[in-house]
């Protein structure tokens, strides 16, 4: 229950396929003459009905002339239509044809009438003349021309197109609503048609939390409801902000933290650079999925439209740089030819279907299918927003590639705007390095492997500095005449090997030895050493304390902790149970 216009939006949605699909009628037996049995009344021979047959670009129409006809049957097939009926004096009346050229009969359609059964038959072959209706040259006596309706057709598609809508009455489904959005609008007037309570879960630096508001329903929309890898459109209504538009069969729900009354009129207005971004990266993967597939028979499996970058998912496990430099080289080429990109609603019955490219129609979708097609160079099904011309796309810069998951590999891209950005943000990044290492872009790498090497040396000198240090502070706590009970030691530098290393040579199974290192209020790093039973009692007591985790074995007890100021509380947890322990002995 949402439409938005072709090309930048996706198309209207209306309750049913442009031409419905012809139910699966019998023809009734009849009654072939008056011997049925013995002693059968008089029954009437079959007749058959005066027909009225014209013919059109796209279709050849057919009128069974019966008044006040019953059970009527008619059976359309690819190559012949078989009509009976009944009429008001209860002859029965029978008519098989078989036809000139082949039709399409499941895109084909009847309608019946107080005077007539008229039959619209879909062409196979469109825009190819019929110059008789049936297979045979011979002209049966109740066949004729419809001369009224009988017209040279050629260029005349929209005489015709107004004949089948008014013979099948095919839009007798489709509301009185106002038309859709144009493909430039950035605001629409429609009509609440629902409003109910309804949860949004977000995601954010502060983690998960969820949103307490209303799915509101519209008669149409501009905003495109996520799917097909896109994500959804922002927008208002009313100046309220809609925060998540998404699909449930053919309406779109809106999620709004205020209310709107069913049936107010309502002012629509859509995220303009997020909806024109989302086309570019869309038509963009479009033209890299067709290009890939042409130069290397590269199969698209799927693809994400990400907040920073995108990514389509190709059915290879690896690419070599010279193919991703020709498809980048390839789909450039074809912005710069300002290839047209142009949307089209076909029949899910159409052959045509058959021939576009697609993974597959969701499970509960209703209506025609809409092709999205670059001219000459892809046609697929495709229910996202687009751009109108691949010169709209500005340039696409293929990233590289990631591996992807069972043999596939992702293949990473930014397309218009997005190119633009992140070449703004490079060149801020070039510029501070370049300040930075006092030297020219050309020289970052070589400088910053020489600063790499010198670190690397710096921080070997440093641990086996650490280390010593840790072996004079065990040797010196081992010497204090304070040492016994328990010891506790805090320093900002060091890590767990500084800490190991202090418990290895103190060696002691007797003392309690806490040590600790980080923010002295911050976060850090805790070693518990000491008698196995005691370590074990008591570490996850010390974690508990410290707001953090860890694990030990074997006489050692270490992890994370968030609440470094909490350390005075662990040297008194562990005083208080080696008091007790003595006293206990």
């Amino acid at each position: 229950m949402f439409s938005v216009p072709l090309n930048c939006f996706p198309d209207h949605i209306r309750g049913g396929s442009c031409w419905g699909r012809p139910q699966d009628l019998k023809i009734a037996a009849p009654a072939w003459n008056s011997k049925c049995h013995p002693g059968a009344g008089a029954a009437m021979a079959r007749q058959h009905a005066r027909t009225l047959w014209y013919d059109r670009p796209k279709y050849v129409f057919m009128e069974f002339c019966v008044e006040d006809s019953t059970d009527v049957h008619v059976l359309i097939e690819d190559h012949r239509i078989v009509f009976s009926c009944k009429n008001d004096d209860g002859v029965e009346l029978y008519n098989e044809i078989e036809f000139y050229a082949k039709v399409n009969s499941k895109d084909s359609q009847d309608k019946r009438s107080s005077r007539s059964i008229t039959c619209f038959v879909r062409k196979w072959k469109e825009k190819v003349a019929w110059p008789r209706l049936t297979k045979e040259d011979i002209k049966p006596v109740w066949l004729s021309v419809d001369f009224d309706n009988w017209r040279d057709w050629e260029g005349d598609e929209e005489v015709e197109l107004a004949q089948v809508e008014h013979y099948a009455e095919l839009l007798q489904k489709v509301s009185t609503k106002r038309p859709p959005p144009a493909m430039d609008d950035l605001d629409f007037t429609t009509t609440v048609v629902s409003c109910r309570p309804a949860e949004l879960q977000t995601e954010g630096s502060n983690g998960k939390k969820v949103l307490s508001g209303f799915h509101v329903v519209l008669e149409d929309t501009l905003l495109f409801p996520e799917g097909g890898g896109q994500p959804d459109d922002h927008g208002t209504i009313n100046d309220i902000s809609v925060l998540r538009v998404t699909r449930r069969g053919e309406q779109a729900d809106h999620f709004t933290q205020t209310p709107l009354d069913p049936g107010s009129q309502v002012l629509v207005r859509v995220d303009w650079e997020r909806r024109f971004d989302h086309m570019q990266q869309h038509s963009g993967q479009h033209l890299i999925t067709a290009v890939a597939d042409h130069l290397f028979k590269l199969k698209t499996t799927s693809w994400e439209l990400g907040r920073f970058r995108s990514a389509i998912e190709l059915d290879t496990p690896s690419m070599t740089t010279e193919q991703v430099a020709a498809i980048e080289q390839s789909v450039n080429e074809k912005i710069r030819d300002r290839l047209p990109v142009n949307v089209r609603e076909l029949s899910l019955d159409d052959p045509e279907v058959e021939q576009v490219r697609g993974r597959g129609l969701p499970d509960d979708h209703a209506g025609p299918v809409r092709v999205v097609s670059i001219k000459g160079v892809d046609s697929n099904m495709c229910c996202g927003t687009h751009v109108s011309n691949l010169s709209d796309l500005q340039v696409i810069k293929i990233l590289g590639t990631e591996k992807g998951k069972k043999n596939k590999t992702n293949l990473i891209f930014l397309a218009g705007n997005r190119v633009l950005k992140w070449m703004e943000r490079s060149h801020g990044t070039e510029k501070a390095l370049t300040a930075l290492l006092k030297c020219g872009a050309e020289d970052h790498v070589e400088a910053v492997k020489k600063l790499q090497n010198s670190t690397k040396i710096l921080q070997k000198n440093n641990l086996n500095l650490l280390r010593d240090l840790a072996v004079h502070i065990a040797h010196s706590l081992r010497n204090s005449p304070d040492w016994g009970g328990v010891v506790v030691l805090h320093r900002k530098e060091g890590d767990s090997e500084f800490m190991n290393i202090i418990a290895n040579e103190i060696g002691s199974e007797e003392t309690l030895l806490f040590l600790t290192v980080g923010d002295e209020k911050g976060a850090g790093l805790f070693l518990l050493a000491g008698p196995p039973a005691s370590v074990e009692t008591l570490g996850p007591r010390v974690a508990e304390v410290l707001e953090g985790k860890g694990a030990g074995k074997k006489g050692r007890f270490q992890g994370k902790a968030t609440k470094m100021s909490r350390r005075t509380e662990v040297q008194a947890l562990l005083q208080d149970y080696i008091t007790t322990q003595s006293t206990k002995e």
